[in-house]
């Protein structure tokens, strides 16, 4: 039956989609300062808006024994002030309706923000001051009060929320101490106590440079006029020393990791995880398509098997975490009341078992890839989107132009190839298993 309705959706889909015969590209322009700062220009009048996007190349991957969290705590330390503009970042843009954020991974830091067309001047102006005169302005009162907001996000966002720790505890079993995905991203109370202002100095002296950043425009503005702003504002601040990024060789598990864990959490769950290959690497691309195969829909593998028919598990998801230095493929469930989770675990191994013999359909395989297409290019309808994808394929390629082989990596997927990924990755002895129970009393 599960057959027979991915063909119906797969020829229903054929019939309602106009598949692209050639690959979708973002029209961009491509230069660097003097100083070494990436620009990518980007037009797109179709809104009076245009995004300003900038990655600088470091993540919490690039931080030092004993000072984790230093990536995540300069997002906050960025919204502070800098020399020139010696106040709250979010007011003056907030004015005038902008759109403002940043984020942080292992692997970079980003920050942004949509204005209307005329206050693009502004937001430039700010970037740059932030890049070039933020430590004048850094008082050991905004350190210390940062410091503070950060370590209350980990009580918030991990310690305080039912499974926030699950992050924590596969991360930690998945790699060992010292790798650089081993600590979350935001780090560890005692190293961010820790930290003195000579640390966060040093660490943003040596990071925060125009030759490890990456700004995009992409929206509703004049290429002359833009570059004319980048080169007043971004040109005079100084190139650093180049930095230096770490690299390991991949983690290799060979045996299972089971580890049990009760927490103040209402169901019972469960996570199961496998070091899998890097961004962009062969095999990435399957892992994606895999997961639609396996949790998308009531029809998908899993969902079919675990929630609807065997009806032990209230839920299942599947997904890619894709990272530069290695990824990881994890399945997660929660089992249905008068069900454990070992059950799950066991009916999820014969799914795999199934899949690791004989393959997902072609059809399977099919619908998988029509769904990631049309994501991939539902995406690309917002600027910020647009904005943000070139900036993340200039700083993890050097190609701001990879769209079209990032298409091609999952044009290329076949039923035999995602086969050949779990054949080869998703071992039964090659993972982690993490279970976690409500608390005695829970």
């Amino acid at each position: 039956m599960r057959h027979a309705l991915r063909a119906a959706t797969l020829g229903a889909v054929l019939c309602s989609t106009a598949v692209a015969d050639e690959a979708v590209s973002i029209p961009f322009e491509h230069y660097e300062l003097d100083n070494g700062l990436d620009v990518i220009l980007s037009e797109d009048h179709s809104v009076p808006f245009v995004q300003v996007n900038l990655w600088y190349d470091v993540g919490s991957k690039d931080e030092e024994a004993g000072r984790t969290g230093f990536a995540h705590l300069f997002e906050h330390l960025m919204f502070q002030g800098s020399e020139n503009m010696d106040s709250d970042y979010f007011v003056p843009l907030q004015r005038i309706g902008a759109q403002i954020n940043g984020t942080t991974s292992f692997d970079r830091t980003n920050y942004f923000e949509g204005v209307p067309s005329e206050e693009l001047p502004l937001a430039l102006w700010m970037e740059a001051d932030r890049l070039g005169w933020l430590l004048p302005a850094l008082t050991e009162e905004k350190l210390q009060n940062q410091k503070d907001v950060v370590r209350n996000e980990r009580r918030q966002r991990y310690e305080n929320r039912p499974y926030g720790m699950s992050w924590v505890w596969l991360f930690e079993n998945l790699y060992p101490e010292g790798h650089p995905y081993h600590v979350p991203t935001i780090g560890r109370h005692e190293d961010l106590e820790a930290a003195t202002m000579d640390d966060v100095k040093a660490f943003f002296a040596t990071w925060y440079v125009p030759n490890n950043a990456s700004l995009s425009i992409c929206g509703d503005f004049e290429p002359a006029e833009a570059k004319a702003l980048v080169e007043q504002y971004f040109g005079e601040i100084p190139r650093g020393e180049d930095p230096t990024h770490v690299t390991v060789e991949p983690t290799v598990l060979t045996e299972e990791k089971v580890v049990r864990e009760t927490d103040a959490v209402p169901h019972d769950k469960v996570w199961i995880a496998w070091p899998t290959p890097p961004l962009y690497a062969e095999g990435d691309a399957d892992l994606d398509i895999l997961s639609d195969v396996l949790t998308d829909g009531k029809e998908s593998r899993l969902y079919e098997r675990l929630v609807r028919d065997k009806q032990i598990a209230k839920d299942v998801s599947a997904f890619q975490y894709s990272a530069r230095l290695q990824s990881q493929y994890i399945i997660m469930a929660t089992a249905a009341a008068g069900h454990t989770t070992d059950e799950v675990v066991a009916e999820i191994d014969a799914v795999r078992a199934e899949l690791r013999e004989q393959g997902p359909t072609d059809d399977e395989v099919g619908v998988s890839k029509l769904n990631w297409e049309a994501n991939f290019y539902n995406d690309l309808l917002s600027i910020n989107s647009k904005a943000n994808r070139l900036n993340s394929y200039n700083t993890i390629t050097g190609d701001p132009g990879f769209i079209e082989a990032d298409q091609a990596r999952y044009q290329a997927v076949t039923a035999d190839s995602v086969q050949a990924i779990i054949q080869s990755h998703l071992t039964p002895t090659g993972r982690v298993v993490l279970h976690i129970s409500p608390e005695e009393g829970e």
